[in-house]
């Protein structure tokens, strides 16, 4: 397979896949976040602890946008800036309690519509879709 028709292959997979995390996460944010707030959080969720420089280049956001957007999201308490004690000037930033609780609550909700999509899947067809995962994140999203 030349390379162009893989790249064609991939846009096609990752517009799909912008679709269907659209649809499947409709409706699971608190009515207090901007959709631009629940992507930050769920971003920090799956990867933290994350630094400001990071959330940053994630969301295609400037750092002063990206900071004012982490100061509202602080001040609703949903997360949290931690120094790092070996080099004071560096800080991760993690859910608090509340903000892992509101994003536990959002990925039981996109998890029982995600098995609403899978649930006709065989156990072969699941382990299959697992090491196509696997192997997509090892080799192209690493």
């Amino acid at each position: 397979m030349d390379n162009n028709t893989l790249f064609q292959k991939f846009v096609t997979f990752t517009t799909a896949v912008h679709q269907i995390t659209s649809e499947i996460s409709k409706d699971v944010k608190s009515e207090a976040l901007t959709p631009l707030q629940y992507k930050i959080l769920e971003y920090i969720a799956v990867s933290q602890p994350v630094t400001l420089s990071e959330i940053s280049d994630c969301m295609h956001m400037s750092m002063p946008n990206t900071s004012r957007e982490l100061k509202k999201l602080t001040e609703k308490q949903l997360c949290e800036r931690l120094t790092d004690p070996g080099d004071r000037r560096k800080q991760g930033i993690t859910l608090s309690a509340a903000g892992q609780d509101m994003m536990n609550e959002a990925f039981r909700h996109i998890g029982i519509r995600f098995a609403e999509r899978t649930g006709h899947l065989s156990e072969a067809e699941r382990q299959e879709i697992s090491r196509a995962l696997d192997l997509l994140q090892e080799k192209v999203f690493y």
